[in-house]
């Protein structure tokens, strides 16, 4: 029996019960740091398929580490598994499928890993869709867990097959100020207004949007502005995301906030704290070779042309497998969920990710990720000219 096929006949045999899990971790949506339930029915899988776990990791309790390793030589390949919900409206972005997928891609490549040398990796990423010590991914990018890692890999679900699509790096800032309380009418001039200086913030970073990179995106929210109108503001407090197309770029972007910060704090006599409320997020850098890769296999599997996305994916958002692909060859292609189109963190979306197409992604994703993931193993000069490419794009990005 060839490689491919003990990979087709594992996740055909196992794809039932991976669909149970996916809906069980649907029915149970967490969010960032509290993602108890939907890690450990991961991880309880994973032993199940013989890897060795280590949970709590990387400075987060819901995070996981499973290996398995050949006693053969041979590359180390990583599938990142997400399972975080949305506040509030749930599994909206399809996480129950994202982290079932990618431990099925890995059990699947684990029944030929033996033969063909190599070692298999899950990392289990809390919080990507931040949150509570959120963007996980940052964190074990930071403590080294990449560092001895050839590549990673995961699918995201979507309305279409499509490439791996650029983002946004994002830094998560809060802005506090702190003043000191009065009377507002009797005795408004020994108080210290926290919120003015919330207040000549907003409006400086207004005025600053003119002269940024049209690529530079600002946006943010009052999160307190005080408690009783006839009391000075004590404190006051607002929460902002910056986003650009790289991360140099961003650098520069956080450096002309907290500038402003300062300003505001000066005007007005209050003292302040500024800094990231999470990881930051970098800019994802995409390796076009990676994703032929996994579109041969798309091909292979005859997936329905109406299905794929022809065009060059776009995208203004942020995620933290930025960070993993600032290090490592990275890929999140995205999987089709839904024969009509349906917006990310939607109602439709949360529904569709507890579909029967939804639930059929999981094998489909899984092969496609497992057979690419062969492919890097059997042919080495393959997975060589992917980093070469990776290198190159990575530096071009930080000139």
């Amino acid at each position: 029996m060839s490689e491919i096929t003990k990979i087709q006949s594992y996740i055909k045999e196992s794809l039932p019960t991976y669909q149970t899990l996916a809906l069980d971790i649907h029915a149970h949506p967490e969010v960032s740091n509290y993602e108890f339930y939907s890690s450990e029915v991961l991880v309880k899988q994973l032993k199940i398929e013989g890897f060795e776990v280590a949970y709590d990791v990387a400075g987060h309790r819901t995070g996981f580490d499973a290996r398995y390793k050949s006693n053969k030589e041979g590359p180390t390949l990583v599938f990142l598994a997400e399972y975080d919900a949305l506040p509030g409206i749930g599994h909206a972005c399809g996480h129950n499928l994202f982290g079932t997928t990618s431990v099925l891609a890995a059990s699947a490549l684990k029944q030929v890993i033996d033969e063909v040398g190599g070692e298999i990796r899950v990392y289990g990423t809390p919080g990507e869709e931040g949150g509570e010590n959120g963007s996980a991914k940052g964190s074990f990018v930071r403590e080294g867990f990449f560092k001895d890692v050839d590549a990673a890999l995961c699918v995201h679900p979507s309305y279409k097959y499509a490439r791996t699509t650029p983002s946004l790096a994002n830094d998560p800032v809060d802005i506090k100020f702190y003043g000191r309380a009065s009377h507002a009418s009797a005795a408004p001039e020994k108080g210290i207004n926290a919120l003015d200086a919330v207040i000549q913030t907003y409006n400086a970073i207004n005025a600053l949007r003119e002269h940024l990179p049209t690529d530079v995106r600002i946006h943010g929210v009052i999160t307190d502005g005080g408690v009783a109108a006839n009391v000075v503001p004590e404190f006051a407090s607002a929460r902002f995301y910056l986003r650009a197309a790289t991360r140099t770029t961003l650098n520069d972007v956080y450096q002309k906030v907290e500038n402003i910060v300062k300003g505001s704090a000066l005007q007005t006599g209050c003292t302040y704290e500024f800094g990231l409320f999470q990881n930051s997020v970098d800019d994802t850098i995409v390796t076009p070779s990676f994703d032929d890769v996994f579109f041969e296999e798309v091909r292979t599997l005859k997936i329905n042309e109406e299905e794929i996305e022809l065009t060059e994916p776009t995208s203004l958002g942020s995620t933290d497998v930025g960070n993993v692909s600032q290090v490592i060859p990275t890929i999140q292609p995205t999987v089709s969920i839904s024969d009509v189109y349906i917006a990310g963190h939607s109602i439709e979306f949360k529904e569709a990710s507890r579909s029967e197409k939804g639930l059929k992604s999981i094998g489909i994703g899984a092969e496609l990720l497992a057979r690419t993931a062969l492919k890097l193993v059997v042919d080495k000069s393959l997975l060589k000219s992917i980093q070469k490419e990776h290198s190159g794009f990575l530096l071009k990005n930080k000139v």
